[in-house]
C-alpha cells in the first residue's frame, strides 16, 4: 500500500489526506493545533462568524429608519440619537471559539472515518530520498518523544503565522495580532488596525459595525491595495462616511503600551493613542526548521516553498499546498493545491492549478468578491477587454433593500466575448460572485449570460443586464 505522510492538517492538509484515503493509499495526518488549522481555529472561521455578527449591526444601523422600521426602548429623550442595539463581545467570542472547535472535530471525524490516521505533533523531514524511493518524516509529540514515519510521498501543508514588526510586539491584552482578538472580553474602546490589506480592513469595518472607534492606518495610497481600484474606492468611502478614521501612506514603525492605552507612532514622528492596536501586516510562512535544504527542497527567499502547478517542491516524492508555498493566501486554493498533489502522486486524473479560474472575496461591507482577470491586468495590457460597470444603484431588489453601494463589472473578449473576469461589490458577493467564475471556468460568453432567465427583481440581475451591455457595446472601454 502507497504511504503518505501530511505535515500539516489545514485545509490543504486534510483534503488531500480525504482524497489519499478514498484512493486507498495508508495517510498519517501530522498536526500539532487541531485538524483545519488556523483557516478554522484562528483565521477563516472565527473571522467570518465574527464578521456575520458586525453585518447585521451594520444593516440594523444603515436600514432600519430608511425601511420604515421602528425600535421601541427606554432611551431618555435626551439621548434619542444613541445605539439603541448593542454587543456583548465576550458572547460573541464564546460562540467563535465554540464554532471552530466544533468545525475542526467534524474534521477530524471525516478524515479518520475516511480510514487515515491523525497523529499529534510536529513534523520534520530527515535527510533526502532513499535508495528505494521513500522519505521519513521525524514526529515530535508535546512531551519530547520522536517517532519516525516512513512515506513513500509527502505533503507539507504548515501554512503561516502573522508577521511581527519588531517594534510592535503582541501581548495579547493591548497590542494584538489576528489570532489574539477572540480572546477580548469587552469591545475595544478605540482601536488602531495597522495594516489596509484584507485581514486588516476585514477587521477594521467589523469592530467598526460592533461599536469601536477605529483608526485604520495603511502605507499605501488606498485601502486593499491590491484589489480592484473601483471597488477599494467603494470600501474606503464607505469606510469614511461610517465614521472609520483611515489614514493613507502613513507607515506604523511601533506600538507600545502606555497603562491602559496604546501608541502607535508613524515614520513621519506622529503618534496616535487609542485603548487597543491590532496589527495586520502580513504572514510569514512555517517552513523553518523542517529540515527542507537538507531534504532537496527549493525554498524562496521569502520562506515560501516552491511548487509547480501539481504541488509538485524540487524534491522527488514532496509537494507542498496551502499558504506556505505562497501561491495564493486562500482557503480553497490550499486545498485545491492539496487535492492536486494527491491525485499527482497517485496517477489519477489531474488538471493543473490555474489561479486564473479562482474567485475570492474580502468579508468587509460590502463585500469585494473578483474572479479571473482584473482591471489591472487590462490597464497593464497583459490582457485586451472589453469593461462594463453597473452600479447597484440601479437595481430594483438594492433599492428594496436599502442597499447604495456597490457595483457588478465583468470583462470579456474583444470579438469572442468570452467571459475573463468579474468583480461584484455588494452585500453577499460571495454569493453572487459564483455565475460569473462559473463562466471564466467554462469560456462562456457575454451572449450565453445575458440570455439564461434571472429572478426579478434580484440582485443577480445585475450580471445579466451587464452582459447585455458588453454584448452590444462594440468599443472597448468602461461604462
Amino acid at each position: 500500500m502507497t504511504r503518505i505522510v501530511i505535515i500539516g492538517g489545514g485545509p490543504g492538509g486534510y483534503e488531500a489526506a480525504l482524497v489519499g484515503a478514498q484512493l486507498g493509499a495508508e495517510v498519517t495526518v501530522v498536526d500539532s493545533d487541531g485538524l483545519g488549522g488556523a483557516s478554522v481555529l484562528t483565521d477563516c472561521v472565527p473571522s467570518k462568524t465574527l464578521i456575520a455578527t458586525a453585518e447585521v449591526m451594520t444593516t440594523f444601523d444603515s436600514s432600519y429608519e430608511e425601511l420604515g422600521i421602528i425600535v421601541a426602548d427606554d432611551t431618555p429623550p435626551l439621548e434619542q440619537t444613541a445605539r439603541v442595539v448593542g454587543v456583548d463581545l465576550g458572547k460573541v467570542n464564546r460562540r467563535v471559539k465554540r464554532l471552530a472547535l466544533a468545525q475542526s472535530h467534524d474534521i477530524t471525524a471525516s478524515v479518520t472515518r475516511a480510514g487515515a490516521r491523525v497523529l499529534r505533533g510536529r513534523g520534520r523531514l530527515a535527510g533526502r530520498q532513499a535508495l528505494d524511493g521513500s522519505r521519513q518524516v521525524i514526529v515530535t509529540a508535546a512531551d519530547g518523544s520522536e517517532e519516525t514515519l516512513t512515506a513513500d510521498a509527502v505533503l507539507i501543508a504548515t501554512g503561516a503565522t502573522p508577521r511581527e514588526v519588531p517594534d510592535a510586539k503582541p501581548d495579547g491584552e493591548r497590542i494584538l495580532n489576528w489570532t489574539q482578538v477572540y480572546d477580548l472580553k469587552e469591545l475595544p474602546e478605540e482601536l488602531i488596525v495597522v495594516g489596509s490589506g484584507v485581514t486588516g480592513a476585514e477587521f477594521a469595518g467589523a469592530y467598526q459595525a460592533l461599536g469601536s472607534r477605529v483608526t485604520l492606518v495603511s502605507s499605501r495610497d488606498r485601502v486593499l491595495p491590491g484589489e480592484d481600484p473601483d471597488a477599494a474606492a467603494v470600501l474606503e468611502d464607505v469606510f469614511r462616511r461610517r465614521g472609520m478614521n483611515v489614514m493613507a501612506r502613513s507607515r506604523a514603525e511601533s506600538a507600545k503600551r502606555v497603562g491602559d492605552r496604546v501608541e502607535v507612532t508613524l515614520s513621519d514622528g506622529r503618534v496616535i493613542s487609542g485603548t487597543h492596536c491590532l496589527m495586520a501586516v502580513g504572514a510569514i510562512p512555517n517552513s523553518s526548521g523542517m529540515g527542507l535544504e537538507e531534504a532537496g527542497v527549493r525554498v524562496k527567499d521569502s520562506g515560501h516553498i516552491w511548487t509547480d502547478r501539481v504541488s509538485r517542491t524540487s524534491a522527488p516524492g514532496v509537494y507542498a499546498a496551502g499558504d506556505v508555498t505562497g501561491v495564493f493566501a486562500l482557503a480553497s486554493v490550499a486545498a485545491m493545491q492539496g487535492r492536486i498533489a494527491m491525485y499527482h502522486f497517485l496517477g489519477d486524473a489531474v488538471t493543473p492549478l490555474n489561479l486564473k479560474t479562482v474567485s475570492s472575496n474580502v468579508f468587509t461591507d460590502p463585500e469585494i468578491a473578483t474572479v479571473g482577470y482584473t482591471q489591472a491586468d487590462v490597464d497593464a495590457g497583459k490582457i485586451d477587454a472589453k469593461v462594463v460597470k453597473l452600479p447597484l444603484l440601479r437595481n430594483p431588489r438594492a433599492k428594496m433593500q436599502g442597499i447604495r453601494d456597490g457595483f457588478v463589472k465583468i470583462f470579456c473578449r474583444p470579438g469572442t466575448e468570452i467571459v475573463v473576469g468579474g468583480v461584484v461589490v455588494a452585500p453577499r458577493a460571495s454569493e453572487l460572485i459564483h455565475p460569473i467564475s462559473i463562466a471564466v471556468d467554462n469560456n462562456l460568453t457575454v451572449e450565453q449570460i445575458a440570455n439564461a432567465f434571472t429572478v426579478y427583481p434580484s440582485l443577480s440581475g445585475s450580471i445579466a443586464e451587464v452582459a447585455r451591455q458588453l454584448h452590444t457595446r462594440k468599443a472597448t472601454g468602461e461604462a
